[in-house]
């Protein structure tokens, strides 16, 4: 019978082949091994400084890119939007910064900033659908045409779009009682801010879009609310896009939302006008609108070229009657 001594001598014995196996090992293998080692180091060095040398050459062109841009902005858009009047609108959590911009350069194309609207967020809060529903019927002009299957937003669009655009460049910068009368409620109730006289209408507009998508359940409703304002100010003037950060491109962002729908056919978007590339795209862009085209621009996924092709170029001056 085998008693416990023995099993106490084998146990004693494997662990000590173990151990020898183990010391063994390491001495014939730790040389290679650390070669090994120093040899992966020093690739994954050289590697990394390659990337580097890499990155800091293309953050060297891309500056170098947007200081030509931002030097050569004005020749770029220059006359593109000679003699049309445009409203800058901004969205809730839009960019504060990117307002000013624009509007400088869409001043250097030769149009006019007919004003600036600001949504608040009562406008965008579902429990006030009602409410905007009721002033949308007290205040619509007779003019006003709206299909009768209209969403609350889409309504409210039509309504807004009438009082800050026009197609007819004969109509800009004309007094326009109704259009005003609509703005003092909608401001007065609390929906909107605006500044200067947008009711003296303007041919286009630039609506910002968030610089993020906006979240929780009421989200998605929210966002289509600024998808139907937009194709509103579109369908009452002569063209409007959408401007935003690359965020507002992204899943549930309202460019996103605008590219993803039936009205990326009608209102263009741009998705980097926190670039000078991006703002003279925005001219360029509704440059193209006063031609009847539409475009979706920038880097985003879902944007179809970064600018528009051919670039758009200022009108021709008309040719002098010849006297006789």
């Amino acid at each position: 019978m085998i008693d416990f001594r023995y099993h106490l001598v084998s146990i004693v014995a494997i662990f000590l082949a173990l151990t020898i196996g183990i010391v063994l090992g390491n001495t014939a293998l730790q040389e290679p091994v650390v070669q090994g080692l120093k040899g992966t180091t020093e690739q994954l060095r050289k590697t990394n400084d390659a990337l580097r040398a890499e990155k800091a050459d293309l953050e060297r062109r891309g500056n170098g890119a947007a200081r030509f841009i931002e030097a050569s902005e004005k020749q770029l858009v220059s006359g593109l939007l000679a003699g049309e009047r445009v409203v800058i609108v901004e969205t809730p959590g839009a960019p504060g910064a990117a307002r000013e911009p624009i509007s400088r350069l869409i001043t250097e194309a030769g149009a006019t900033i007919s004003g600036r609207v600001a949504i608040q967020d009562k406008f965008l809060d579902p429990r006030q659908a009602g409410f905007i529903e009721g002033l949308v019927g007290q205040t619509k002009p007779p003019a006003v045409q709206i299909p009768p299957n209209a969403t609350t937003y889409a309504k409210a669009a039509a309504v807004l779009g009438d009082a800050l655009m026009t197609p007819d460049t004969a109509q800009i910068n004309r007094e326009y009682r109704e259009g005003g009368a609509v703005l003092d409620t909608f401001r007065e109730a609390g929906l909107l801010t605006y500044d200067e006289d947008p009711s003296r209408r303007a041919t286009l507009a630039v609506v910002i879009a968030p610089q993020k998508p906006y979240e929780g359940e009421a989200a998605a409703g929210q966002t289509a609310a600024l998808v139907s304002l937009a194709e509103g100010l579109d369908a009452a003037g002569r063209g409007a896009l959408v401007g935003g950060v690359p965020d507002a491109a992204a899943g549930g962002g309202l460019i996103a939302a605008l590219r993803s729908g039936e009205a990326e056919s009608r209102v263009s978007s741009q998705d980097a006008i926190d670039t000078a590339f991006g703002r003279v795209v925005v001219v360029q862009a509704l440059a193209e609108q006063l031609a009847g085209k539409t475009g979706q621009y920038g880097i985003g996924e879902d944007a179809t070229a970064p600018l528009p092709s051919p670039v758009p170029s200022p009108p021709a001056p008309a040719t002098p009657a010849p006297t006789r």
